[in-house]
């Protein structure tokens, strides 16, 4: 059994990468995303009693796969056509299944900065995406 990976961490991403690259279902739900756009997400972490300060990780998007993850310092150096920004606590329920991705936007829990109505049109995909979050085994750190 795979060990806790901590979160937020280069780590965690690159394992995320890893298997949303494996899912078949995002293969094939994501098909397209990326295409003719940039598809790429900012997630940021923001501070909380929890978490000490805001931190931002890059998921590159294309076609039914991830590109690259990495940590980002200055969100401004990350060429991103998606910004996705919550509280630390609210993205642990999203990583565990207490919240859903489209709900979390839907509902202002999450502030989406991009055209929403495309990520309407790949709502299936958005839900595998935090599916596969949550099978990561994880250590919030904070």
């Amino acid at each position: 059994m795979m060990d806790e990976i901590d979160f937020p961490s280069e780590e965690w991403f690159e394992e995320y990468g890893r298997r949303v690259n494996e899912s078949e279902a995002y293969s094939e739900n994501g098909a397209g995303w990326g295409v003719d756009f940039n598809g790429d997400f900012l997630y940021v972490y923001e501070a909380d009693d929890r978490l000490p300060e805001t931190r931002q990780f890059f998921v590159g998007l294309h076609d039914g796969g991830v590109t690259d993850t990495y940590e980002v310092d200055d969100p401004d150096e990350a060429d991103a056509g998606f910004v996705l920004r919550g509280a630390y606590s609210d993205w642990i329920d999203l990583n565990e299944g207490n919240i859903g991705a489209i709900d979390g936007m839907m509902s202002g829990v999450f502030e989406l900065e991009g055209d929403m109505q495309k990520v309407m049109q790949y709502t299936q995909a958005a839900v595998d995406l935090t599916e596969i979050a949550s099978e990561i085994p994880t250590n919030y750190k904070y």
